[in-house]
């Protein structure tokens, strides 16, 4: 960040804080505390590379959790919620869902795109490690999510292309495409529907967690 930038910035902080404090005797509202901070946020950010503003834009399903505070939603808003998302996944063009699991685990370890110096086109990770614990052998890993080893052998998915898995795999799929079809609120990485990650990528990352030789599933 330059000197102008930062200068900004610090004048946005400035105004923000002066705003609440100035309205401190009337205790200020979670809405103005909100908007405030969205400003800060807006401020303090610049567009670079394809690094771009609209990153701070909310679409419904965020905007509705992100207004939830952590509460739970209203059961009729949160079931809208992961319809509209439905709607949008996206199955394999060609049918084929199970990829590479070794190049699954690759992307699982990569955690790195989507920055200001990547270029336009360069493959994202998908940082699986960072929220889960995915094979027996990995020592460090998030527990934001839940635990993945054995994901498939506990579904009783020995051949990924059997019709008898079919209702897992389109499940793994469509949770990998937007995870808010299935919890409206949910965390994760839509990888899919954001374009994080690319179809074939998604292939891999399946064959990583359903294909019985994948370390996943030892």
């Amino acid at each position: 960040m330059n000197k102008t930038h930062k200068k900004a910035a610090l004048l946005a902080i400035g105004t923000a804080l002066t705003v609440l404090l100035a309205g401190c005797a009337m205790a200020p509202t979670s809405q103005a505390v909100d908007e405030a901070t969205a400003q800060v946020l807006k401020n303090s950010f610049r567009e670079q590379g394809i690094a771009r503003l609209d990153r701070l834009k909310l679409d419904a399903s965020n905007q509705a959790c992100s207004e939830a505070a952590g509460e739970p939603l209203d059961e009729k808003l949160a079931k809208a919620i992961e319809e509209a998302n439905l709607q949008t996944v996206k199955f394999p063009s060609d049918g084929k869902f199970i990829g590479n699991w070794s190049e699954g685990e690759k992307i699982a370890q990569n955690g790195r795109g989507l920055t200001w110096s990547d270029k336009p086109g360069e493959a994202n990770g998908g940082s699986c490690y960072n929220c889960h614990q995915i094979s027996k052998a990995e020592l460090s890993f998030g527990s934001i999510g839940p635990s993945l080893y054995n994901y498939g052998k506990l579904r009783g998915v020995s051949d990924p292309a059997a019709a008898a898995s079919k209702p897992i795999v389109e499940y793994t799929w469509g949770k990998l495409w937007n995870a808010k079809a299935y919890n409206a609120c949910s965390g994760m990485p839509r990888f899919g529907h954001a374009a994080i990650l690319g179809e074939q990528q998604i292939r891999d990352v399946m064959a990583l967690l359903l294909d019985p030789q994948s370390p996943v599933n030892k």
